[in-house]
C-alpha cells in the first residue's frame, strides 16, 4: 500500500469481497478470488487512502460485498480528493467463464449511495495462448449499451487491449452512444499485445477519453513511444 500511495499512478486499485468469499457473511477485505481471507481490510485500506492524493477503483467479484463496501466507503467520502470509481464485470463477455455479477443488484446500490460516481462495467473475459481470441461482438456492445442507457453518471468500460484490436468497429459505436462514455484499457499478466496494438488503439479512438491500467514493460514502451516519460 505505501508503495502504490508513493508512485506515479492516478488511482489505486481495490479488489474487495468478503471474507469467505461468494456468500461469505464477513467484513469486506482486500483479496482477488479464488482467496478468500485476507489480512487487509477495506476498512483499514480506506484510513490510508485518505492521506494520499490517489483517485480509487473498487473492484467487485460478487454482489454480496457492494453494499456493505460502499457503507465503509461513505464515512469518509468527504475525506477523499480524488476521483472514485465502482467496478464490476456485469456481461459475459469474449473468451470469458467467471461468473457476471448481477448489473440491476449492482447499479441499483451503487447509485443508491453514491449517483455522481464514475460507474466501471466491464465484461467476463479470456485470454487464451496459441488460439484465436474472439473481440467484442455487437451482442455484447449492444447489450451494454441498452444497461446504460438510462445512466446519467460517467461510465468507462474496462476492455482487455489483447482483444481490442479486433473489436474496433464494435467499441467505437458503443463509445459514440455518449459523450460521458470512456474505455478503460487493462492487461493481464499473461497476455501477448504489442506496444503497436497499444498505438492502434490510441489512433482509433478519441485520446481524451482513453484510460490505460498497463503492466511493465509495455506501460514504459508505450510512454516513450507518445513522448510521454
Amino acid at each position: 500500500m505505501a508503495a502504490e500511495a508513493q508512485c506515479d499512478v492516478h488511482m489505486i486499485e481495490a479488489d474487495v469481497l468478503l471474507r469467505g468469499a461468494v456468500g461469505g457473511n464477513g467484513e469486506p477485505i482486500m483479496a482477488h478470488p479464488p482467496e478468500t481471507d485476507s489480512d487487509n481490510t477495506l476498512q483499514e485500506w480506506l484510513k490510508e487512502i485518505v492521506n494520499t492524493d490517489k483517485g480509487i477503483k473498487l473492484d467487485f467479484k460478487s454482489l454480496e460485498a457492494v453494499r456493505p463496501s460502499l457503507e465503509l466507503l461513505e464515512h469518509v467520502k468527504q475525506h477523499l480528493r480524488r476521483p472514485v470509481w465502482i467496478n464490476a464485470d456485469i456481461l459475459p463477455g469474449p473468451n470469458g467463464s467467471n461468473a457476471a455479477v448481477d448489473a440491476k443488484g449492482f447499479l441499483d446500490a451503487v447509485t443508491s449511495f453514491f449517483p455522481d460516481v464514475t460507474l466501471s462495467l466491464g465484461w467476463t473475459t479470456g485470454w487464451h495462448p496459441g488460439k484465436h481470441n474472439r473481440g467484442y461482438d455487437w451482442v455484447m456492445v449492444k447489450e451494454m449499451a441498452q444497461i446504460c442507457s438510462t445512466l446519467s453518471q460517467p461510465v468507462t468500460f474496462p476492455v482487455r487491449a489483447a482483444l481490442v484490436r479486433q473489436s474496433v468497429s464494435e467499441l467505437c459505436w458503443l463509445m459514440q452512444q455518449s459523450d460521458s462514455y470512456s474505455l478503460t484499457v487493462w492487461t493481464g499478466k499473461e497476455d501477448v499485445y504489442s506496444v503497436e496494438d497499444l498505438l492502434y488503439i490510441r489512433e482509433n479512438f478519441d485520446k481524451s477519453r482513453i484510460y490505460y491500467d498497463i503492466l511493465e514493460p509495455q506501460n514504459s514502451e508505450f510512454k516513450k513511444a507518445i513522448g510521454v516519460e
